[in-house]
């Protein structure tokens, strides 16, 4: 599995609040275009959230499902983007105090993608994570997740 690790200049609790608001996936996560819906009890086992992937106007509309949460600490999904395939997602975040390391293991376990050699597929995955984490901490940095400060996150 492709893993990626990056420390983020802030708190686990702020990191966590954004991977714990389904609306905001899109904002993070490489591409995913937008979100359709996010059931009610997200990011509990076996919710999910409605998703499209892609660019329009090629877009694909599928879900991602939890299968594991330790909340505050780790979420484990299973993403879908049929006719790709599908892809087994594991996010940990190490707290550090006013820092925390979040790491992403990710690979295909269904469909296409488990054609590409593991030797092609675990570059093009890290490249993909790697900008997820630049994306995420930028979230977390700029006070995304605060219902707090609005949808603009800074009080707007």
């Amino acid at each position: 599995m492709a893993t990626v690790t990056q420390t983020f200049n802030s708190p686990a609790a702020d990191v966590w609040k954004i991977i714990a608001d389904g609306w905001l996936y899109s904002g993070w996560v490489v591409g995913a275009s937008r979100i359709r819906a996010v059931d009610a009890h997200w990011p509990e086992v076996g919710s999910r959230l409605h998703h499209s992937v892609g660019a329009w106007p090629l877009v694909i509309d599928d879900s991602t499902k939890v299968t594991a949460v330790e909340p505050g600490k780790s979420l484990e999904l299973i993403a879908r983007g049929w006719p790709m395939g599908e892809a087994k997602v594991r996010i940990t975040l190490e707290d550090e105090g006013a820092q925390c390391r979040v790491s992403i293991i990710e690979d295909a376990i269904h469909g296409p993608g488990l054609a590409v050699p593991k030797m092609l597929r675990d570059p093009a995955i890290t490249i993909r994570n790697r900008e997820t984490l630049k994306r995420l901490e930028l979230m977390a940095a700029g006070g995304a997740g605060d219902k707090a400060n609005g949808a603009l996150g800074n009080g707007a």
